[in-house]
């Protein structure tokens, strides 16, 4: 048995829109979507923002009813069971709430784990460990108010880890933090996997999954569009090879002229500090480039740097999900 089960699992959401004639407009947030997470597997929801990962999430730690489908953690429905799950499960979501700022590290977690349920005795010695575990060690008596968000992060954690659940849901936890703090922040889910916890991480940053997840599944408009391992999905682009221009002032109108090329298959641009950098996925790899070169003279693009490499999992991601997203 599977640590989590989803078979077509939907859920659809009704909103009123409109001022003057209001109408009510479906929204479906997740479409039938079906996989399972192996007992103390690291299991990464690929997806970019508003596919249906968070909503997933929330499904499955009994936050919010599926319209349709059905779902199981450690054997029970989330709906009818909802009550033997919750106490063995933890969670977190990106961002800051869910601390009290003025009170310490500390007596944060010694309010929760009232809250949990755990025998002080116990709490004392979890709380303790947590620390440690999380890289807290030495500054649990500090107010909250003074970590920097890494260090809430990472104290999100802990929080959750109070009661030792089964499962952990982690959705996009490190969202926001600079580099070092994300950084730890993997080391600490790392090491929690190494305990033999199982754990489902949402996230959009491709290089997060292929560096911690054993298989990935990636969610596209609710739907999954692909689960494999990291190296499976890479196949997914192996044959293309990547075009990078680094452009300055690229317009809206000169890459949709690029992806009307016959050998181009997806166009997208990344912000990189003061200057964009253009990715162009080819089969016919270094051969475009004249081409490619020739379209953004002829709209007046300034041009630096060109480079021709091979797919990432990212890359295949953009396939996947398409060169718009």
């Amino acid at each position: 048995m599977d640590a989590i089960e989803v078979h077509d699992l939907h859920r659809v959401f009704r909103a009123t829109i409109g001022t003057i004639r209001r109408r009510t407009k479906e929204v479906v947030a997740v479409d039938g979507i079906s996989f399972g997470v192996r007992d103390g597997e690291l299991f990464g929801l690929l997806g970019p923002n508003g596919a249906g990962k968070t909503t997933t999430v929330k499904m499955l730690t009994t936050l919010l009813i599926p319209t349709s489908g059905t779902a199981a953690v450690l054997g029970h429905d989330v709906v009818k069971e909802a009550s033997a799950i919750r106490p063995r499960i933890g969670f977190i979501f990106g961002g800051e709430r869910g601390l009290y700022w003025r009170l310490s590290a500390k007596d944060n977690l010694r309010y929760f784990a009232d809250l949990y349920h755990v025998d002080p005795d116990v709490a004392k010695r979890r709380i303790s460990e947590l620390l440690e575990l999380v890289g807290l060690a030495g500054r649990e008596d500090e107010k909250v108010e003074g970590y920097s968000r890494g260090m809430r992060q990472r104290l999100h954690i802990a929080r959750c880890l109070l009661h030792d659940p089964q499962v952990l849901f982690l959705d996009e936890p490190t969202m926001g933090l600079d580099p070092v703090g994300a950084r730890e922040l993997r080391q600490v889910i790392r090491d929690l996997v190494a305990q033999e916890k199982t754990v489902l991480l949402t996230t959009h940053y491709m290089f997060e999954a292929d560096a911690l997840c054993e298989r990935v599944a990636v969610i596209n408009h609710g739907k999954i569009v692909a689960l494999d391992t990291p190296e499976g999905l890479k196949r997914h682009a192996e044959d293309l090879h990547i075009v990078e221009v680094e452009v300055f002032g690229i317009g809206h109108e000169t890459v949709d002229q690029l992806r009307q090329m016959p050998e181009v298959d997806t166009v997208s641009v990344e912000d990189r500090d003061q200057k964009q950098a253009l990715l162009i996925h080819s089969r016919i790899g270094s051969a475009i480039v004249p081409q490619i070169l020739h379209s953004l003279d002829g709209n007046g693009i300034r041009m630096g740097k060109v480079s021709v490499r091979e797919p990432t999992l990212e890359d295949a991601y953009v396939r996947l999900v398409g060169g718009a997203a």
